[in-house]
């Protein structure tokens, strides 16, 4: 998984909890007999979390339905993203690599991943690499993140990493195909003051 999806995921798992929590802990210390704060939506622990006033209060405006429905829709809708990105974005646990005796090898795809960010690393021009192997195990595919030199060619870049990165690396694990998405970034840097 890419970092932006895995810190969009604890960002929102720890909000969640964080709400939970306090939500939970509040109802349970007023459910204990602590006494709750002004501006509580409960008065005390025998009060009930909707009232019938509460529940009826907006059932008669024209609006209150449809924008209730499209609520749900809309939380059920993000509920599917997330749990398709979770699914899409898997990561390849192992690949199984031909060793020529019609029998098989199984790598650690986590390897193959460091193996290859390694090697385009080593490229001129390439300053950061971020690989993951997602895919079957008899046919892995290859997700790349390069982050260039400011001084790099992107399109020399790219064939450079296709001929001396991704070839050996599937001529190497006895693949048949190894396809790989390659997403190039230029390094930030500052820019050069002219005079």
């Amino acid at each position: 998984m890419s970092a932006m999806p895995r810190t969009v995921n604890r960002v929102l798992l720890a909000l969640a909890g964080l709400v939970l929590l306090v939500l939970g802990g509040s109802v349970l210390a007023i459910g204990l007999g602590a006494s709750p704060p002004s501006w509580w939506l409960h008065d005390g622990r025998h009060d009930v979390l909707l009232s019938t006033a509460e529940r009826t209060r907006w059932r008669d405006e024209g609006w209150f339905w449809p924008a209730v429905i499209a609520a749900l829709a809309v939380i059920v809708l993000l509920a599917l993203w997330w749990l398709s990105a979770q699914l899409r974005r898997r990561r390849l646990a192992e690949v199984l690599v031909a060793t020529g005796d019609g029998e098989g090898a199984l790598v650690r795809g986590r390897a193959m991943e460091d193996v290859l960010a390694g090697e385009a690393e080593a490229l001129d021009g390439v300053e950061r690499a971020r690989t993951a192997l997602t895919g079957r195990r008899g046919t892995p595919r290859a997700r790349v993140d390069l982050v260039l030199a400011p001084d790099a060619t992107p399109s020399e870049a790219l064939h450079r990493f296709s001929a001396e990165v991704l070839a050996p690396a599937r001529d190497s694990a006895g693949l048949a195909s190894l396809p790989a998405t390659v997403r190039l970034r230029g390094v930030k840097h500052r820019a050069e003051r002219v005079s």
